[in-house]
């Protein structure tokens, strides 16, 4: 280290295999000193901001995601962790701005659908939350979370037959929870 200690990439990959070690504080600590060598390096932020998520640090991660986004604008996964970061936060209208972003970088993002469509059910946009999840399904149609999720939205948007379809295609896909919604309300 002493010989490249002027490398950032040095400290991103040691910040890395200390975060696989749990290491989280270890983990910042490397990555802190990779962006104090090349301050505008958005994998850097992004791998910190992943670390202090994981310490329950989620105003410390949106910090990172931020400038992540900012030196690259076009680096969907910051925003997508930077909006489940703002969700569990409660901030959800800014959970779905992120969201929105990911997808119009990557129509394709599953994920991204199934996330906003999180945000949606918790700002009780149930019909938004189902388009969202539907659109996840679209495109992984073996995602088990987002029928699950849909199932959700449908009950409570009072579609009690589209719920129940959807829990048990989540059950089959290996969603063990939708079982206990299928019991629940499906009689």
């Amino acid at each position: 280290m002493k010989k490249n200690s002027d490398n950032a990439e040095i400290f991103l990959n040691r910040g890395a295999t200390k975060d696989d070690l749990n290491d989280y504080t270890g983990a910042i600590a490397d990555y802190t000193e990779a962006v104090r060598i090349k301050p505008d390096y958005a994998d850097a932020y992004y791998n910190r901001g992943i670390a202090k998520k994981k310490l329950n640090d989620y105003n410390g991660a949106i910090a990172d995601y931020t400038e992540a986004v900012r030196i690259n604008p076009d680096f969907a996964e910051a925003y997508n962790n930077r909006g489940i970061a703002k969700v569990t936060l409660n901030d959800y209208t800014g959970a779905i701005v992120d969201f929105t972003r990911v997808i119009e970088i990557n129509p394709d993002y599953a994920e991204a659908y199934c996330n906003r469509g999180v945000a949606k059910f918790d700002l009780k946009d149930y019909y938004g939350a189902i388009a969202d999840f539907t659109e996840a399904i679209r495109i992984k149609p073996d995602h088990a979370s987002a029928y699950n999720n849909r199932g959700i939205a449908k009950e409570l948007a009072g579609d009690n037959s589209g719920a129940c379809n959807d829990w048990r295609r989540a059950g089959e896909l290996g969603n063990a929870k939708a079982y206990d919604l299928i019991n629940q309300y499906c009689k």
